[in-house]
């Protein structure tokens, strides 16, 4: 029997973005360009390409920016029709009504109940989550995170999350899985620990952004107590539903960039920009002369 199709997309945007202040005390993070486009929009791109049709913005005060850029702007759109600009530039920020819905996270309460209070959207349906900060680049004509993701999911069911490896000395600064058996891409989950120590990792395979969930987890995070940082983990209740349900890694065929740093959301741009066939040869003459 085939596992109930991905429609539905939890997308946790009520962080204040304290690391890239002053540039966030009005602009939401999500909303900061990587070039010509914003953080979100790569993240609803990729769910698009995997076939989900929803998208559930778990916001906070301050953040109706992120919903807005769904709409339709409709003095703009009329000023650059007078003009004669081409409007296919804002196509990806369209949106059908009814597929892009907001809630609200009253409180910092941690990622566990951010996706806590997306449940009555969610209802009794699998659903993915995307971590914005995670920008997942594919690689040139390959597949999306989210779209690798939903493929394995076909053929397998029940949870997934989406790993990275790293290497080993850098383990304590992610969630890392316990691996069981393994067949190509694909790796059995047997249990997730959070920033373990180096010598007690279990493997270098860590969690990057992107989850496939059943709905089974609203019921587990509604009873869970706070956990680390005093806040309720997205971590464990999926450890307690390890064994429950069939569990798996996808180990994502692509790029990540950790735009939750500077340092990351530069290196993304850069990437990014020297990718594309417009600008690339341009922005690396610049970064060849800034590095003499």
């Amino acid at each position: 029997m085939s596992p109930r199709p991905i429609r539905k997309a939890v997308f946790p945007v009520a962080g204040l973005g304290t690391r890239f202040l002053p540039a966030t005390k009005v602009v939401p993070k999500e909303l900061l360009p990587v070039v010509d486009r914003p953080l979100i929009q790569y993240a609803v791109d990729e769910a698009r390409e995997a076939g989900i049709e929803q998208m559930i913005f778990v916001t906070g005060r301050g953040k109706s920016g992120i919903v807005e850029h769904f709409d339709i702007a409709f003095e703009l759109e009329q000023t650059m029709a007078e003009r004669g600009k081409d409007l296919s530039v804002l196509e990806c920020t369209r949106a059908v009504p009814g597929d892009v819905i907001a809630v609200r996270q009253q409180v910092p309460l941690g990622l566990g109940h951010a996706i806590w209070c997306a449940r009555a959207i969610v209802g009794d349906e699998p659903f993915a989550i995307f971590l914005p900060d995670e920008l997942m680049v594919a690689r040139e004509g390959g597949s999306g995170c989210m779209k690798q993701m939903v493929e394995a999911y076909e053929q397998v069911g029940g949870n997934l999350i989406s790993v990275l490896e790293v290497p080993m000395a850098q383990v304590s600064s992610y969630g890392v899985i316990d691996p069981g058996a393994a067949h190509g891409a694909l790796t059995e989950v047997r249990g997730l620990v959070e920033k373990p120590a180096v010598a007690d990792a279990p493997s270098n395979k860590i969690v990057s952004g992107r989850y496939i969930l059943q709905p089974e987890v609203m019921r587990v995070l509604e009873h869970q107590g706070k956990g680390a940082g005093g806040e309720i983990q997205l971590t464990d209740a999926m450890a307690k539903m390890i064994g429950q349900q069939p569990f798996h890694a996808v180990t994502f065929d692509g790029a990540r960039y950790d735009c939750g740093s500077k340092v990351g959301f530069v290196e993304a741009t850069l990437a990014i920009a020297l990718a594309r066939p417009d600008m690339g040869d341009a922005v690396r003459a610049i970064a060849l002369d800034l590095l003499k």
